[in-house]
């Protein structure tokens, strides 16, 4: 039972990852491509009047999506608690691919894409 409720909580913490780093890209081309509008446009030494409203639209989706990166970090803390919940609070997740910094003891499972688990001692 424990090896089901490990692999599933492996599961669902790589689909989290994935999708945190996917808002985080698109924040971020978003936030990019919305302060090329103003600046081309006075590179172009067009009127502020030019590409005003797109600027907005634009200004608009940035704050949708730090909106769903603030869900998904809620998401993240939820699954924290429900980790403890199926009696998985000794394992900690890292994931390599996200910047955070790998665990590395030897011995311990990893989890397939270089993501480690290892136990700790009860607090």
């Amino acid at each position: 039972m424990l090896k089901e409720r490990r692999s599933a909580a492996e599961q669902i913490a790589a689909a989290l990852w994935d999708a945190e780093s996917a808002i985080d890209v698109a924040l971020t081309k978003t936030a990019n491509f919305t302060g090329l509008i103003p600046a081309l446009r006075r590179q172009a030494g067009a009127s502020a009047l030019i590409g005003q409203e797109a600027m907005e639209r634009a200004s608009q989706a940035v704050m949708t999506l730090a909106e769903a990166r603030r869900a998904l970090v809620e998401a993240h803390k939820e699954l924290t608690i429900a980790q403890q919940q199926v009696g998985l609070g000794a394992i900690v997740m890292t994931d390599t691919g996200t910047g955070k910094p790998p665990i590395t003891i030897e011995g311990e499972p990893r989890m397939r894409g270089g993501r480690s688990l290892r136990a700790v001692a009860a607090a």
